[in-house]
């Protein structure tokens, strides 16, 4: 009798692995997400501060990268990313205050709690206004 039980259990367990043989190929994927680069510009002007917005789509990498900092950059520049809130606040994340042409600040963004905000600013060493623009690069699904 016992081993009528295990010989059913057997073929049940057989039946049971053979039916279910397609069905992970019938389940619906992701599509990988696409790094999006965003170019932005503008004039920062001795003692103030730049804000732009983007809007990643999925979770991945993010980077922000400083292009130019005009003809006569200074010696420093401020450069933070962070989120958006909801009264259009930049809340800082991610910080460098001593950023020149060529710096780049970034991270694994884990969560899609909304919009980021990456800021240039001025630290206290420009003489002068200067024309800037940097890159943003974030993740998108296609």
């Amino acid at each position: 009798m016992r081993q009528l039980i295990l010989r059913i259990a057997m073929v049940a367990l057989a039946v049971t692995v053979s039916a279910c043989s397609g069905v992970i190929d019938d389940l619906p994927t992701t599509p990988d997400p696409v790094p999006t680069t965003s170019t932005f510009t503008g004039t920062l002007t001795r003692n103030g501060s730049q804000t732009h917005n983007f809007f990643p789509t999925t979770t991945g990498q993010v980077s922000a990268t400083i292009t130019s900092l005009g003809d006569a950059p200074p010696s420093r520049v401020g450069f933070s990313m962070g989120t958006l809130s909801a009264s259009g606040t930049c809340t800082v994340i991610l910080r460098n205050d001593n950023a020149v042409v060529n710096t780049t600040i970034g991270g694994t963004l884990s969560t899609l709690q909304g919009s980021l905000c990456v800021s240039i600013y001025d630290t206290g060493a420009m003489e002068s206004s200067l024309d800037y623009t940097f890159t943003v690069t974030y993740p998108v699904l296609p």
